[in-house]
This record gives C-alpha cells, structure tokens and sequence, in this order.
C-alpha cells in the first residue's frame, strides 16, 4: 500500500520527501501513520529497483533537499499494479481507497471497468463482521447496540459505495471503444 501511494503521487509531479510524506499522511495517515522509519526505506527500495530518481537540490537554509520523481518505468509499474490488483487491495478498505485514489492514472476506461467490478462482485456477496455458524448475521438480528452499530454502518457505507460503483461502471462503459 505504501508503495502503491508513493507510485501514485510522484505519477502526478515530483515531490520532496517531506511532502509525499504529507499527502500519504492525508491519504492513509488516520488509519496508519507513516513513519519516516517505513517511508524512507520504501523510497530507497523504489529508487534501487529504478522505479523513481531522487535528484537532489539546494536547500532553503543549509542541507539540500532530495526531489522524488518517477522513471518511465515507475509510471509503467503503477498503471501495472493499478491494473492488476491483489486481491487484497480489492477486499481491505483502506488499501482499496489507496488504489481508487490513483486509478484514473489507469488511462483505459476498460481496465478502470475491470477493476471496479472485481470490487463490486466483493461488495455483492453476503458478508457480516458477525457470524452464526457459517450465517452472517445482519443488524436486525443482534441485540447488542454496538455491534449493531457496526453493522449499521457498514451497509449505509457498502449501500453509498455499490451505487458509486454501478454509476461509474456505466460511464465507464459508455467511454469504452
């Protein structure tokens, strides 16, 4: 995921690290902070694989400041990874709203299609985060109010998200050649 996000920011315009660490931050920073101790490292993994250059540049008061930008082959490995998504990133919240964030970088209306269908085919199959047995259990079902809750939520939210994806399907598919 982090790496998705770093890909996906520098796809747009090159950044210092200080700055994509601000935007991965507002992206995911609520759910996992980023922590230098995980940021850096991914960057310098990204840099050896020849996927982004960091070019450094005089700094404002003393040490010089490193510019992060994409090689062609960093924006060929983000529209790959957007492309091909693990199945993860279809399934877990937050790595999927990492993954939407950056999709419209997939330029192709068909591939963009193929991926919010595998979402929602995830969406449609009957899930709960409590079970009976092999039966999910729905809201109504339970009496504790905070589980209820939980559940509450969670349709209001995969009610909002399965209409978003089936409005965005059909204007994809309507943009397809």
């Amino acid at each position: 995921m982090l790496e998705l996000a770093i890909l996906g920011f520098l796809y747009g315009a090159p950044l210092h690290g200080y700055s994509l660490r601000r935007h991965i931050a507002a992206l995911t920073g609520h759910v996992r902070p980023v922590a230098e101790s995980t940021l850096y490292p991914a960057i310098k993994r990204l840099e050896k694989a020849g996927l982004l250059l960091r070019t450094p540049e005089p700094g404002a008061v003393a040490a010089p400041r490193h510019v992060l930008r994409l090689t062609e082959e960093g924006r060929s490995e983000l529209r790959r990874r957007l492309a091909e998504p693990a199945q993860r990133e279809i399934t877990d919240e937050n790595q999927w709203f990492t993954l939407l964030a950056f999709l419209r970088h997939l330029e192709d209306p068909a591939a963009q299609a193929a991926v919010l269908r595998r979402r929602l085919s995830f969406l449609e199959e009957p899930a709960s985060f409590f079970y009976e047995g092999d039966r999910p259990l729905r809201a109504e079902e339970l009496e504790d109010p905070f589980r209820r809750g939980v559940l509450t939520i969670a349709r209001a939210t995969s009610r909002a998200e399965l209409a978003w994806l089936r409005d965005t399907l059909a204007s994809l598919d309507r943009a397809a050649p």
